[in-house]
């Protein structure tokens, strides 16, 4: 993506802006634009992050990055391959739905791995195209999604005696 539009365009704004002070005005427009751009190119950049933040937090585990070429910010999007059964879990189900929780916002956590173990979850999510925190999200909600599922179907009320199921 190339900034030069953007950043010539806040020019060209800035140097009409400036018309309506007179020719002093529009002559330290002039000077300013200069200096002005490595500015504004910084924060064209901190716009694009942001906005790449908030349509990953919607894609999850899809995800959309965003690389810096030289002096040119490029999109990288990651999305969410269909379903693959893992090597070791053939019944287990790979994929699921991010559950919003309702404060729409992601965090930031560190999580401590065994070496052997950080490096199967790289391995494993290149495998399926994924970055690892993508799939260590899709992971999480997977287990989340299935320990809700057996608590709802073998836990009655609290304190109760009840007790479902089939017998031989």
């Amino acid at each position: 993506m190339n900034l030069n539009q953007y950043v010539e365009s806040l020019h060209r704004e800035l140097v009409t802006a400036a018309e309506a002070g007179g020719p002093d005005s529009v002559a330290l427009a002039e000077r300013l634009t200069a200096p002005l751009e490595s500015a504004s190119r910084l924060v064209l950049l901190e716009v694009l992050s942001a906005a790449a933040n908030e349509i990953t937090a919607e894609l999850a585990p899809g995800s959309v990055d965003v690389r810096l070429r030289g002096r040119d910010p490029e999109f990288v999007v990651t999305s969410t391959p269909g379903p693959q059964p893992l090597e070791d879990h053939d019944d287990s189900p790979t994929t699921a739905p991010i559950v919003d929780t309702g404060d729409g916002g992601t965090a930031r956590m560190t999580l401590r791995l065994p070496e052997s173990l950080k490096l199967r979850i790289e391995e494993i999510a290149a495998r399926e195209g994924l970055s690892v925190n993508a799939w260590l999200v899709r992971a999480l909600t997977t287990a989340r999604e299935l320990g809700d599922e057996r608590r709802s179907r073998w836990r009655g009320p609290p304190g109760s005696q009840r007790y479902t199921g089939w017998v031989r």
